[in-house]
Formats: C-alpha cells, structure tokens, sequence
C-alpha cells in the first residue's frame, strides 16, 4: 500500500477482508443456483437466487457500486478495481460481468429444470 497513517492502512486491511469474505458468500450463492437445480432442490435454488437478488438491488440503490467501495476509499487515495478488495485487478475489474453472467444462467437452468424441460 502507498503511504498511508497506520490507522488508516489497518482500516483499509478491515475493509477489505469484510469486502472479499461478502464478495465469496455472493459468489458461492451465485454457483449454489444451477448446483441446487441440478440436484433438484429448487427450493435452495430460489433461496440462493433471492439472496443474490437483494445483493442486486443493493448495488442499483447504490449506483452499481459496493457499498463498502465508498468506505474503503476514505483510507486511501488507490483507485484500481481491486483497491477495495483482496482479488486479482482483472476479476475485479470484470466482477459484474462474470458473475452477472453466471447469475442469469443459473436463473434459466434453475427455470428450465423446475418448466421439467430438463429432465
């Protein structure tokens, strides 16, 4: 990290730790979908979809942006993808994309399996 007062540079480490373990609780939600639809356990699959689903409507209320994005940046001046939290720059910078992605297929498995289209 650039230079940063001690408090702050422990604040930004705290930040960003909370911020990486909500990012892997969203992402196992996000994979839970289709696995939940493949085992027929549509039940998980629309509870995981629901938790996912309030994690997007935070982000719209939020200009499409963590709010933990905002109180990261009051202890430092970095502003790549990844200054707010512990991934690689390029998944950061390609975080909604992905998951997004990931996100809407498991919503048409999960429909599919329950329409019985799938098997």
């Amino acid at each position: 990290m650039e230079d940063l007062l001690p408090q702050d540079s422990r604040r930004l480490h705290a930040v960003k730790t909370i911020h990486t373990l909500a990012w892997a609780f969203f992402v196992a939600s996000i994979l839970a979908v289709p696995i939940s639809a493949w085992i027929r356990r549509l039940d998980w699959a629309l509870g995981c979809a629901g938790i996912v689903l309030a994690e997007v409507l935070v982000l719209a209320f939020n200009r499409m942006q963590c709010p933990l994005t905002g109180i990261a940046a009051r202890y430092t001046p970095d502003r790549r993808p990844n200054f707010d939290i512990y991934l690689p720059e390029w998944l950061a910078l390609h975080n909604k994309q992905i998951f997004g992605a990931l996100y809407v297929f498991g919503l048409v498995f999960a429909f599919a399996r329950w329409r019985g289209w799938l098997g």
